[in-house]
C-alpha cells in the first residue's frame, strides 16, 4: 500500500510541475532570480526525504529508489538532449569548443567522484573510518549541491523552460542520492536528527550556487554558453556512469520492464515541457 502511495506521489509531482510550468510559459517576462531561488529551495528541501524513509520497510524503499533512479536517468539525459544543448545550439552552432566543454563536464565529474572514492578507501585503514567518511560525504554532497545550484541558476538565465526542465531533472536524481546520503550519515554514527540537520545544511549550498550563477551570469557576457555545455557533460556522466549501471543490477524481467518505462517517462516529461512552450 505504501509503495503505491509513493509511486502515486511521484506521478502527482511530475504532473503538477508540468502543469505549473505550462501556464508559466505563457508569460515571456519572468524574474530569473525568483524562479531560481524557489527552485533551489525546493531542491534543498529534498534533503529532508530521510524523514519519510524511516516509515518505509527497507525492501520497499529499495524498490521505490530503483524506479526513481530510472526516472532520474531518463530525465537527466532528456534535459541534456531536449533542452540544454538545443537551446545553446540554436544561438550558436555546434562547435569543437562546445564538444570540449561537454567533455570537460564529464571529466570534471569523473575527477570529483574519483577523489571522493579515493578518500573513502584511504580512510578505511583507520579503526574509526566511519566518521571521517561521513564527514567526507558531507563535503562531497555540499560541493555537488553547489554545482546543482549553479546549473539551475544558469538554466534560468537561458529561459524559463530550460530552468524548469533542469530543476525537475535535478530533483529526481537528488531524491535517491539524499536517501543514500542519509543512510551514510546514520552508518557513520550520527543520530537521525543530526543526520537530517547536516544533510539539510549541505543542501543549502545549492542556493549559494544559484546566486553565484545569477550574479556572474549577468556580469559576464556569454556566461551560459560556457556553463551549459559543462552542465550537460555533468548530467551525462551522472546518468551514464552512476545511475544506469545501478539499473543493470536488476535482472528480473518484470522489474526491468518497469525500470525501462520509468526511464522513458523521464524523457517524455522533458518532451512534454518542450511541447508546452
Amino acid at each position: 500500500m505504501k509503495k503505491r502511495f509513493y509511486l502515486y506521489f511521484i506521478f502527482a509531482l511530475i504532473l503538477s510541475i508540468t502543469l505549473v510550468s505550462g501556464s508559466s510559459f505563457a508569460s515571456q517576462k519572468y524574474n530569473a532570480w525568483i524562479y531560481s531561488i524557489l527552485s533551489v529551495t525546493l531542491v534543498s528541501l529534498i534533503s529532508l526525504v530521510g524523514v519519510v524513509t524511516l516509515s518505509i520497510k527497507t525492501t520497499n524503499l529499495k524498490k521505490i529508489v530503483l524506479y526513481l533512479v530510472s526516472f532520474a536517468a531518463g530525465a537527466l539525459l532528456g534535459d541534456v538532449f531536449i533542452h540544454l544543448l538545443p537551446e545553446i545550439i540554436e544561438e550558436n552552432s555546434f562547435t569543437i569548443q562546445m564538444s570540449i566543454l561537454i567533455l570537460a563536464g564529464i571529466l570534471g565529474s569523473f575527477l570529483i567522484e574519483k577523489v571522493i572514492h579515493w578518500n573513502h578507501c584511504h580512510n578505511t585503514n583507520s579503526k574509526n573510518h566511519k566518521h571521517p567518511f561521513a564527514y567526507l560525504n558531507l563535503i562531497g554532497d555540499a560541493v555537488h549541491n553547489l554545482l546543482d545550484g549553479i546549473i539551475i541558476g544558469a538554466s534560468y538565465l537561458v529561459n524559463m523552460q530550460v530552468g524548469i526542465a533542469t530543476t525537475i531533472a535535478v530533483i529526481f536524481h537528488e531524491i535517491p542520492q539524499e536517501i543514500g546520503d542519509f543512510g551514510v550519515l546514520i552508518h557513520g554514527g550520527f543520530t537521525k536528527s543530526k543526520a537530517l540537520l547536516l544533510n539539510f545544511a549541505t543542501a543549502l549550498t545549492s542556493i549559494a550556487g544559484a546566486v553565484i550563477a545569477l550574479v556572474v551570469g549577468t556580469k559576464i557576457e556569454n556566461f551560459t554558453l560556457f556553463l551549459i555545455p559543462i552542465a550537460a557533460g555533468n548530467f551525462i556522466y551522472i546518468a551514464s556512469a552512476d545511475l544506469i549501471p545501478e539499473l543493470h543490477k536488476e535482472t528480473i524481467i518484470k522489474k526491468s520492464i518497469l525500470q525501462i518505462l520509468m526511464f522513458i517517462l523521464g524523457i517524455i516529461t522533458m518532451l512534454t515541457l518542450l511541447l508546452l512552450k
